[in-house]
């Protein structure tokens, strides 16, 4: 674990050495806020009560979702490129003579990242927020521990997605396509573009299961107190952890068969 620990400080300090980058997401996620939030007022004066949320929940949610945006790569980001590279390239044959598992390499590093972006472009939009609008931000600590919790569970099932992207390369060689896909994908289904509450029906009680929804619907309605009984936050939390355990060992299964197929130049 020590590794790990180790690789998680690299990815933390490998992206912190990029102030001017990180400035410009910070400016770019708030002035992106004001805009989604203007647009979420003028909806929620005419849809009082949309999706189950008031309009101070509403706000939270814009802000709380740019917050975590660059932290569970929402659009984009992350390492999965640099993944595909290597195996593109053939540098995926040092990463797999390393004495260290190539799925928790990754997870460690991208976790680093993640709690990088977490503190360097989630808190000043965030405050940013809270500053200009009446937003529904929680006293009880108990509920920003539960909140915390999902985060965490929530960038891994963001991580375990994008390791399958990762993964793909060894079959397709070039991820462009696959990437800009997933990236749409992530918009919508994770509740970025709009709550997931807000689908009716059977495909709103669809979407709600899918992976994605983990990502960013359920730490909100964590923190909203969408899940505030001992039982419902549990039950959040399982959902979470679900999903985790079934994509990350998907990862591992498709690791498995991505290293048996993989021929490098030279040898």
């Amino acid at each position: 674990m020590g590794l790990y620990a180790a690789v998680a400080a690299g990815g933390f300090r490998r992206y912190a050495t990029y102030g001017t980058a990180t400035a410009a997401g910070v400016f770019t996620n708030t002035v992106f806020g004001f805009i989604v939030a203007f647009t979420y007022i003028a909806l929620w004066d005419q849809r009082p009560g949309l999706g189950g949320y008031d309009q101070s929940q509403a706000l939270t949610f814009v802000w709380v979702s740019q917050s975590l945006l660059a932290a569970g790569a929402l659009i984009g980001g992350g390492f999965q490129e640099e993944l595909q590279e290597r195996v593109r390239t053939g540098d995926i044959a040092v990463d797999l003579y390393r004495p260290a598992d190539l799925q928790m390499w990754w997870l460690a590093a991208d976790l680093g990242r993640a709690a990088f972006q977490l503190l360097g472009r989630g808190l000043v939009p965030l405050a940013a927020g809270a500053l200009a609008f009446r937003l529904a931000l929680p006293w009880d600590p108990w509920r920003w521990l539960l909140f915390l919790v999902s985060v965490g569970l929530g960038l891994v099932v963001s991580f375990a997605l994008r390791y399958l992207l990762g993964l793909l390369a060894f079959w397709l060689l070039d991820g462009a396509g696959i990437n800009l896909m997933a990236t749409v994908v992530s918009i919508f289904f994770s509740g970025m573009l709009l709550p997931l509450t807000v689908f009716p029906g059977a495909f709103g009680e669809f979407v709600r299961v899918l992976p994605w929804a983990a990502m960013l619907q359920v730490p909100l309605d964590v923190l909203l107190g969408e899940h505030s009984g001992a039982g419902t936050a549990a039950g959040a939390l399982a959902f979470q952890a679900g999903w985790v355990l079934v994509l990350l060992g998907i990862g591992r299964l498709l690791q498995s068969a991505g290293t048996r197929k993989v021929v490098v130049q030279g040898g």
